[in-house]
């Protein structure tokens, strides 16, 4: 049984961006690759290969790759995809390995670079141990460097085709947010109105990009006790009068994150405790708003925005940083940790970053005005400010649900 396989079944699929945005981004990366001494790099997450190939894997326990080379791109999938992934690799060829031996994977990539000599770039931060000895065994004599960091620091910044992206995706997840509000009522419960979030934005993706993928769009819609957690999943409770709501819509379009978050309440805030944390928690996302801009540090903007939190006596209720980037990237890949609003990233705003302002509070079960605060807004930095990509609006003046 052979090894390795040519697939090429039909036609290459049209591409989410243009030919020139896919030469951009392998050239920046082959420039750095000259600048270092690195003859090829093999990535294997999900996030650099969709970055650099427009071709996002479906792992299900198999290895998957992307070889690049100042000559060649070649991704590297398993049998059992057919031949979906070279027609959706950008620009360049593809290799599938079988089932019928042990180590195919491995295999495949000592057979594409058997004829370079000289450094290797892999993803540190994306390759366990065991897998990195098995680059050793395949790739002899090519001491293996590390491209993860420098690939992120060039994803960090968006090209004017990734923000228009970007910028329908805000748009959809509002379509989802309405959609969410509208399905909103005692009784029903998380899932329900989780679901016709998901299912409004998946319908628009598809009008806006018949060409696209339809995957990993999904909604985390919260009430009560589960609003405790950013990332809580949805449950089947029912929502109550009173209840404090968390609403949290993500449409992926080709591997590309978006987010609309909200606090909400149900009829009526649940207190006047309730009232006062969620007013002081807009206070500091409009100044968070403000305060995004080119110039600035990611570590300056925490820090002023610890101020009101400590003047509310609220800062120990913080549970995570301001907000991020955006870009490739998904719950389960991708995160662009030198673009974080925390006090231990010093990185300067430039233009042509993305990022959220997202505060949250969390105020433990017991203790008067319980539950999870959290907004959450998309900015574009630009040349002379940022451009707030949301419309979704936010507040006890919009989001008290009347039902």
């Amino acid at each position: 049984m052979p090894r390795l396989l040519d697939l090429k079944n039909g036609q290459k699929v049209k591409c989410t961006f243009s030919e020139d945005e896919m030469n951009r981004r392998v050239n920046g990366l082959r420039t750095h690759m000259e600048e270092n001494g690195i003859v090829a790099s093999i990535f294997t997450s999900y996030h650099n290969i969709n970055y650099f190939s427009d071709f996002l894997y479906c792992k299900f326990g198999r290895q998957y790759g992307l070889i690049i080379t100042m000559d060649k791109t070649i991704s590297v999938s398993a049998n059992i995809d057919g031949g979906q992934p070279w027609r959706r690799t950008f620009g360049g060829d593809n290799v599938v390995y079988t089932d019928w031996h042990q180590d195919n994977f491995y295999f495949a990539l000592g057979e594409i670079l058997k004829d370079y000599t000289g450094r290797v770039g892999v993803e540190y931060d994306s390759v366990p141990l065991d897998n990195y000895k098995h680059f050793e065994k395949a790739l002899p004599v090519r001491p293996l460097v590390d491209i993860g960091v420098p690939t992120m620091k060039m994803r960090m910044m968006k090209s004017p085709e990734e923000v228009a992206l970007i910028k329908q995706g805000a748009r959809i997840a509002d379509i989802g947010g309405y959609a969410c509000v509208e399905a909103v009522a005692e009784g029903v419960g998380e899932h329900e109105v989780a679901l016709a979030g998901t299912q409004a934005m998946v319908r628009e993706i598809a009008d806006t990009y018949p060409h696209a993928e339809l995957r990993d769009t999904w909604v985390w819609f919260q009430s009560g006790l589960n609003t405790d957690g950013a990332h809580n999943p949805v449950t089947s409770r029912r929502m109550i009068n009173g209840d404090i709501l968390s609403l949290n819509c993500f449409p992926m379009i080709a591997g590309y994150y978006t987010a609309l978050e909200r606090t909400m309440f149900l009829n009526h805030v649940t207190s006047d405790r309730h009232l006062a944390l969620w007013e002081a928690n807009c206070e500091v996302h409009r100044r968070g708003l403000e305060l995004i801009k080119p110039g600035i540090k990611c570590s300056d903007i925490a820090a002023e925005l610890n101020e009101i939190y400590k003047k509310y006596d609220l800062l120990q209720y913080r549970t995570f940083g301001y907000g991020h980037s955006f870009g490739t990237l998904c719950h389960y890949y991708g995160r662009e940790a030198g673009l974080e609003l925390r006090e231990d990233v010093d990185t300067v705003l430039e233009p042509g970053m993305v990022v959220s302002m997202e505060p949250m509070i969390m105020i433990p079960e017991g203790q008067a005005g319980a539950g999870g605060y959290r907004e959450h807004d998309i900015l574009v930095v630009m040349e002379d400010g940022a451009e707030n990509i949301t419309k979704f609006p936010f507040g006890p003046e919009h989001l008290i649900l009347k039902k």
